[in-house]
């Protein structure tokens, strides 16, 4: 099956991979000892532990299929892919709300590491999809849910 592809820094690959195989190893462990924990229980017709670890089983393969994928579709985003002069995903974009005056940073990221309390949005986000292919001192308009929002970039940064 193929997927969209989904853009990563080298580190945030590195940390979905370890979750995988966390996920693999552990989870797998850990839910394969609850289904065996309730099997003991005796008759599986009415045996509610045994239906939530077989519920659990199921998410956690759906997880482990989602990553995987996600890791397969996976494309790094190089230094060289990078640059100062245009906003791209990977870079550390600062930029001035034109309405209130505030300065703020975005680190431009791919969906899958996107963490808006950490300064890191996806690429896909309004606000994301709005600064890339923006440059110094271009004002970028992005419709939002409160309104149309004016950013100024006033500096683009390599990690």
């Amino acid at each position: 099956m193929v997927g969209k592809v989904e853009f990563f820094t080298r580190q945030g690959l590195e940390e979905k991979k370890e979750e995988l195989e966390t996920l693999k190893s552990e989870g797998r462990r850990a839910v394969a000892e609850k289904i065996k924990v309730a099997l003991g229980y005796g008759d599986l017709s009415e045996n509610s532990e045994y239906d939530e670890a077989k519920n659990e089983q199921a998410q956690l393969e759906e997880k482990i299929a989602k990553l995987d994928l996600m890791i397969r579709n996976a494309k790094v985003i190089e230094e060289e892919d990078l640059s100062e002069d245009e906003v791209r995903v990977g870079a550390l974009v600062y930029v001035k709300d034109l309405a209130s005056g505030e300065e703020d940073e975005y680190n431009i990221v791919g969906s899958a590491e996107a963490d808006p309390l950490e300064g890191k949005i996806s690429n896909e986000s309004p606000v994301g999809a709005g600064l890339l292919g923006k440059s110094v001192g271009d004002v970028a308009e992005i419709d939002t849910p409160q309104g149309l929002l004016r950013l100024e970039v006033i500096k683009i940064a390599i990690e």
